[in-house]
C-alpha cells in the first residue's frame, strides 16, 4: 500500500463531500486518527472513542450514505485490509505520547504525497502583500514562529497573535494595504474568536488558508485552503509537533514562490555576522 493509498486518506476521501455536523466531524476526526482500527470496532467502542453518544454514531453512518453503522462498517472492511496488530509494550505513558507523535507525522508525510495544496497555499501567501498571520491562545506559538522566519523573506508579515477588539481593525488595516490572503494557525481548543475572525476576513475578500489538526474543525467552512496535521492528545496538553513542521512546510513553499527569497537571507545572514547577533 502506497503512501496515497492508506487507511487514513482512503477515510479522508469517503468523508469528502459531505456536509458533516460538528459531531460528525468529531467523529470523522477520530476514525481518522485511529484508521487501522475503525473497521473492527462496534459502534458503541466508536462512540467511546470519539466522545459521543451511540446514536451519533448511526446517525453519521446514514448521512454518509450507508443503511446505519453495520453497513459503514462492512465498507470499511472491504476497502481496508486487515493489518499485523503490534505486540503490546511496555512503554511508559511519556513514550507512549511520543511514539503518538511519530504516528502523526508518518500520517502528516501520507498527506504531504499530494504536494498540490501545500504548493497553491505558498503561491498564495507569496503573494500577498502584506500577510496576516493569525493564530490566539493555543495556536499563538504556531503563528508566531512562522511569523518570525517568514519575515526573513518577505517583505510583510504582520503577526495577530492577540485576541480582541482590534483584530478586525488589523484585518481592514491589511486588506487596505494591499493584503489578498490570510494564514491561521487553529489548535485545539478552537477559539470562537478565531472562526469569526475568518468569517471577517473571508467577507473583506481574504483568501484563508489555515493549518488546522483535522479537516474536520470548525475552521474549515470558513477557510479556502485548509492543510490539516494531527496534534497529540496522550498527554494533559496537547502537543504540536505535526502542526510546526507543517508551518516548516509551508515556509518552504513561500520561499519557493519569492524570488528573492535567497538574497534575502544572505542579506540577513550578512548583518548578523556584521553585528555579532550570534555566537558561534
Amino acid at each position: 500500500m502506497g503512501v496515497t493509498d492508506s487507511p487514513a486518506t482512503r477515510l479522508q476521501a469517503l468523508f469528502e463531500g459531505h456536509r458533516l455536523t460538528p459531531t460528525q466531524r468529531r467523529i470523522a476526526h477520530s476514525m481518522v486518527r485511529r484508521a487501522a482500527d475503525v473497521p473492527f470496532l462496534s459502534s458503541v467502542e466508536l462512540a467511546e472513542l470519539a466522545g459521543v453518544s451511540q446514536p451519533s454514531v448511526t446517525r453519521f453512518a446514514v448521512a454518509l450514505g450507508f443503511d446505519g453503522y453495520p453497513d459503514l462498517r462492512r465498507h470499511l472492511r472491504e476497502v481496508t485490509p486487515a493489518e499485523p496488530v503490534p505486540e503490546p509494550g511496555t512503554a511508559n505513558e511519556y513514550q507512549q505520547a511520543v511514539e503518538a507523535e511519530i504516528e502523526n507525522l508518518r500520517h502528516l508525510a501520507e498527506v504531504l504525497a499530494d504536494p498540490r495544496p501545500v504548493r497553491r497555499a505558498g503561491r498564495l501567501l507569496a503573494a500577498s502583500r502584506p500577510l496576516p498571520v493569525l493564530g490566539l491562545r493555543a495556536a499563538a506559538a504556531q503563528a508566531q514562529g512562522f511569523a518570525y522566519f517568514a519575515a526573513k523573506v518577505h517583505p510583510d508579515v504582520r503577526l495577530l497573535g492577540e485576541g480582541g477588539t482590534m483584530l478586525h481593525d488589523r484585518i481592514d488595516g491589511a486588506v487596505r494595504a494591499g493584503a489578498s490572503a490570510l494564514l491561521c494557525f487553529a489548535l485545539p481548543r478552537h477559539p470562537r474568536e478565531v472562526v469569526d475572525t475568518l468569517a471577517y476576513a473571508k467577507e473583506a475578500g481574504l483568501t484563508v488558508v489555515t493549518v488546522a489538526d483535522s479537516a474536520f474543525a470548525p475552521v474549515a467552512k470558513v477557510t479556502d485552503v485548509l492543510l490539516p496535521a494531527a496534534v497529540g492528545t496522550g498527554l494533559a496538553f496537547d502537543t504540536a509537533c505535526a502542526p510546526m513542521l507543517l508551518g516548516r512546510v509551508l515556509l518552504e513553499a513561500m520561499c519557493d514562490d519569492l524570488p528573492d527569497a535567497q538574497a534575502r537571507l544572505e542579506e540577513f545572514d550578512a548583518h548578523a555576522a556584521a553585528r555579532g547577533l550570534f555566537v558561534e
